[in-house]
């Protein structure tokens, strides 16, 4: 016998909203919140972002600064994409500028103390697997006396052609780690993190800026974001 349908239960309470949404919801919040606090706004691009390295920033600028790094739509959905939604007058010519890597940094500094401090901003780390190597690094036939023999067995996991002699670290032919252009493989990034050499440099750059009465582009930061200032 079919079931009746009329003995179904309906659930009476409220749907939950999506983790995602309010996350998204809350971003948009925050954004808004920072539009009034802040005098101006910029969009950056970054190159090898490492995370704790943003967040030493963000520690370091607190007291007069705020950097967002969301969903490209929920930056623009923030601002305002179009002259009738913006938040504020010229804050939707951001938007378009929110792609690729890209973020939002609100900040009371002055003009120049910014530009400053986003040309001079560098820190040197290792590279990962994909990077492009940054020059060529080969190693020559002999002894790697700064790798214990506990290591050769790992060594050889790498790719490295070695051995171990009277105890010590033997590479039994060259052998070339990376060649310069080309993208790191796992083995490679790993080998150069051992060696100690750093290939990879995190900045920023300034894509463009708006205050209530300004809004400029930077040349340099649209090279490396991929985009054109045109309207």
């Amino acid at each position: 016998m079919p079931k009746s349908k009329r003995n179904r239960p309906v659930t009476l309470s409220k749907t939950k909203k999506k983790p995602g949404l309010e996350r998204k919801g809350k971003v948009v919040a925050e954004i808004k919140d920072a539009i009034d606090k802040y005098s101006s706004v910029y969009v950056f691009t970054y190159d090898n972002m490492r995370n704790q390295k943003l967040k030493d920033l963000r520690e370091q600028l607190k007291s007069s600064s705020r950097i967002f790094l969301a969903g490209k739509k929920v930056m623009q959905i923030a601002l305002g994409r179009s002259p009738s939604d913006e938040a504020k007058t010229g804050l939707h010519k951001l938007s378009k500028f929110l792609q690729g890597d890209s973020g939002l940094f609100f900040t009371n500094l002055p003009r120049d103390d910014v530009g400053r401090m986003f040309r001079e901003f560098e820190e040197h780390d290792f590279a990962r697997t994909g990077s492009t190597a940054t020059e060529m690094v080969e190693l020559k036939e002999g002894p790697l006396e700064q790798f214990t023999h506990e290591m050769e067995p790992f060594l050889r996991k790498q790719g490295l052609p070695v051995r171990l002699n009277k105890g010590v670290v033997e590479l039994v032919a060259d052998h070339v780690v990376c060649e310069e252009g080309k993208p790191l493989s796992p083995e490679a990034a790993q080998t150069l993190r051992l060696l100690g050499i750093q290939m990879a440099t995190f900045r920023l750059y300034l894509v463009c800026r708006w205050s209530c009465d300004e809004f400029e582009v930077y040349k340099e930061g649209l090279m490396h974001l991929g985009a054109d200032d045109s309207s």
